[in-house]
């Protein structure tokens, strides 16, 4: 007997519909192309024995903090998941080494950010403490159904609640861009750096419509909830995800490439397999990009208004990575980092804004922004006593180089391991100087390219790890097509999830979660 539900993929999304449709009793099989399941959750040994890295996702607060959290993490405990939290969740260093960090505690984080201007600490009480008393209606509009009753009973909830007017104004104020957010909320160049980064995390830029929201919740959940990753690294995540998906008769095949979606009279009936090995079904969830959606896996069949769609449909900026094993635990020059899980090295609004548009034009940034996160102090068992790791993250690539906004790295219109390790050379000179004797404790060091990445998962595009560009016409209502209906189309039986899919990027698992509870899970 065939399974109930194909599930293409094997990402967040994609495990979080397995785990919670197999817990219903419903027969699942994922369907993973490469070796190895987990598309951006990954944890290998890539620089030297010893030293586990999470080669992509990282940061699990989305999850914790999420419905799909909620309902499996009891069930993913007892298979070995487990967070690793710290009281610092992030901080950020400007280029004259000052410094400043978010904690979890609202009352330390008011008082420190009033020291440095009058005013900024209450000002962060009321954004964040918007958010907490928002979060009802806020947070269900960010990871539910858009189209469907219970979001129209929200929305008319409000419309009591506020005011029809009161609502509209509501949603002006959530349009802001970061930069309007932080310029006309805090006066210290200092808070505004630390908040300014995060906006590159959810895909978009300090100038970007709805960033100021999307900063203000992201402060929120960082405060609430720290920045925790699995002990063992994101590996270990998909291990146990694998062991609940199988405890409840369900099944992950790796090297299994679907190459197409059988339709039938309107409706899914299978898919085929790269090997020409058909399986049938009654559905089929695909956590893929458009592209591949419609350009491979439903090229056979007539649909017009997707296919269209899904040529226009637009990535965004690429990722670039670097991994370091170290001889011993760093020595920051700025006080106050040793237990900060995510750090920023960025100047401030402009300096990020400045790096994003470099990228965003296929151009090398000249200073980029860098994240730099600390697994080891969270997790030991990371690496051997007395060394540690550095994962870092710069999500403002170019998926495309066309030049060097610095005028020193020569390009060829390609990421070349030459250049590639050029721009890593730029990132560890950044970070050099910020570190005590970083040369002398540095054994090995791994960079990936958005060509890199893009090449280890194919739905990241140009190694885009958003899904697609976050803008406000890809976003909410309109993700991934102006006509998107909750994932569902014209294929009947056919479920479209992941980062490309309402409601975005992350390790929150929405789409998949949605998609399970409209399967009946």
């Amino acid at each position: 007997m065939g399974p109930d539900h194909v599930i293409i993929g094997t990402g967040i999304n994609a495990l979080v519909a397995g785990a919670l449709l197999a817990l219903k009793g419903r027969r699942v099989l994922l369907l993973e192309r490469e070796a190895v399941p987990g598309g951006c959750l990954r944890t290998e040994q890539i620089t030297l024995p010893g030293f586990h890295h999470d080669v992509m996702a990282a940061t699990w607060v989305l999850f914790v903090t999420a419905p799909a959290g909620a309902a499996l993490g009891r069930h993913l405990v007892r298979h070995g998941f487990a967070c690793c939290h710290s009281s610092h969740p992030t901080a950020v260093i400007r280029p004259d080494g000052t410094a400043l960090v978010l904690t979890t505690d609202r009352a330390q984080n008011v008082a420190a950010f009033n020291a440095l201007a009058a005013g900024d600490g209450d000002r962060h009480a009321a954004d964040v403490g918007g958010v907490q008393a928002d979060a009802p209606f806020l947070f269900g509009l960010l990871g539910g159904a858009l189209w469907s009753w219970p979001t129209a009973r929200l929305l008319w909830g409000q419309v009591r609640k506020r005011g029809l007017r009161g609502l509209v104004a509501w949603f002006g104020n959530a349009l802001t861009p970061s930069r309007g957010w932080l310029e006309t909320g805090y006066r210290s160049p200092l808070v505004q750096a630390l908040h300014a980064p995060w906006v590159l995390h959810c895909g978009l830029t300090p100038d970007s419509t709805y960033g100021g929201q999307m900063g203000k919740v992201v402060a929120f959940a960082l405060e609430a909830a720290g920045a925790p990753v699995v002990k063992g690294g994101s590996g270990r995540a998909v291990q146990a995800f694998a062991a609940l998906i199988a405890e409840n008769g369900g099944e992950i095949r790796c090297d299994a490439d679907v190459d197409s979606i059988l339709v039938r009279d309107g409706r899914v009936h299978g898919v085929k397999l790269a090997s020409g090995e058909a399986v049938s079904c009654g559905s089929v969830l695909a956590s893929v990009a458009p592209g591949q959606l419609q350009g491979r896996l439903l090229r056979d069949v007539a649909l017009p208004a997707d296919q269209t769609a899904a040529k226009t449909f637009r990535h965004g900026r690429g990722n670039f990575q670097m991994h370091y094993a170290l001889d011993r635990v760093p020595e920051w020059l700025s006080p106050g980092l040793e237990d900060v899980a995510l750090i920023h090295l960025a100047d401030g609004i402009d300096s990020v804004s400045k790096s994003a548009n470099e990228a965003e034009r296929g151009m090398l940034p000249a200073i980029p922004t860098i994240c730099v996160g600390q697994p080891h102090r969270l997790d030991p068992s990371r690496c051997p006593d007395g060394k540690a790791i550095l994962w870092l993250q710069i999500p403002d690539a170019p998926r495309l180089v066309k030049g060097d906004a610095g005028g020193v790295i020569a390009t060829d219109g390609t990421w070349s391991e030459t250049v590639r390790e050029a721009f890593a050379d730029r990132i560890e000179a950044i970070l050099s100087r910020h570190i005590r004797d970083f040369a002398a404790i540095k054994l090995a060091r791994r960079a990936y390219s958005p060509a890199d990445l893009a090449a280890m998962n194919i739905n990241l595009v140009g190694g885009d790890p958003y899904g697609g560009l976050c803008s406000i016409d890809q976003f909410f209502l309109f993700r991934p097509y102006p006509h998107s209906n909750n994932g569902t189309g014209a294929v009947r039986g056919l479920i479209h999830i992941g980062a490309s899919t309402h409601p975005g990027p992350g390790l929150g698992g929405g789409s998949g979660y949605l998609a399970a509870r409209r399967l009946g899970a």
